[in-house]
C-alpha cells in the first residue's frame, strides 16, 4: 500500500539494498542459504575434485546396492543424458562402474569401484562436519527443523501440522 511502512521492508543485504520484499520469500531466503552452504561444500569437497551432484551420486550408490540409472536420475532429478555425461565422468575417474544386472539382463547397476568407496568414505567423514560452522548460529533442534521443512517442500506434499 502507497504510504505505508512496514518494518520488515529495512532488510537489507550484505551490498546495503534494501531486499526486504525478497526477504518475506521462502525461495529467496532458501536461495541464499544455499548459495552459502555451496561455498562451503565447494570449499571442503575440492580436495576430492567433487561437485555436489557427484558427492550425491556416490553416496546414493554406496547406500543403495541395486540401484540403477534411472533409479538415480528420479532421486536427484537429472535428465537421462546429463546423468549418462556425469557416470560417464565418474567411471573414468575409476569411481563408479556399470555392472550388468544378473536379475534382468537388460539393466546396468551401478557401483562403487574400490577407489570409488574409499573417496566415498573420505567425502562422508567430511559432510559430517563441513556445515558446522556455517549453520553454527542454529541449535540442533534448530539445523534438525530445517531440514524436515525443506524436505517437505522438496518432496511437494502438503503436510499436517
Amino acid at each position: 500500500m502507497p504510504g505505508s511502512h512496514d518494518p520488515k521492508s529495512d532488510a537489507t543485504s550484505a551490498g546495503g539494498l534494501n531486499n526486504g520484499c525478497l526477504a518475506q520469500l521462502v525461495g529467496y531466503a532458501s536461495s541464499r542459504a544455499a548459495l552459502q552452504l555451496r561455498k562451503v561444500f565447494l570449499k571442503h569437497m575440492d580436495p576430492l575434485e567433487l561437485k555436489v551432484v557427484e558427492f550425491s551420486i556416490l553416496v546414493l550408490v554406496a547406500s543403495n546396492a541395486r540401484i540403477n540409472q534411472k533409479q538415480l536420475g528420479q532421486a536427484l532429478d537429472v535428465s537421462a543424458p546429463n546423468l549418462a555425461v556425469i557416470l560417464d565422468k565418474l567411471a573414468e575417474r575409476d569411481l563408479i562402474e556399470r555392472v550388468r544386472s544378473t536379475v534382468d539382463r537388460r539393466e546396468q547397476l551401478l557401483h562403487l569401484t574400490p577407489k570409488g568407496a574409499q573417496v566415498t568414505t573420505r567425502a562422508e567423514a567430511i559432510a559430517a562436519t563441513m556445515e558446522v560452522d556455517a549453520l553454527r548460529m542454529l541449535s540442533d533442534a534448530e539445523r534438525a527443523l530445517l531440514i524436515e521443512l525443506l524436505m517437505k517442500v522438496a518432496r511437494g506434499r502438503a503436510g499436517k501440522r
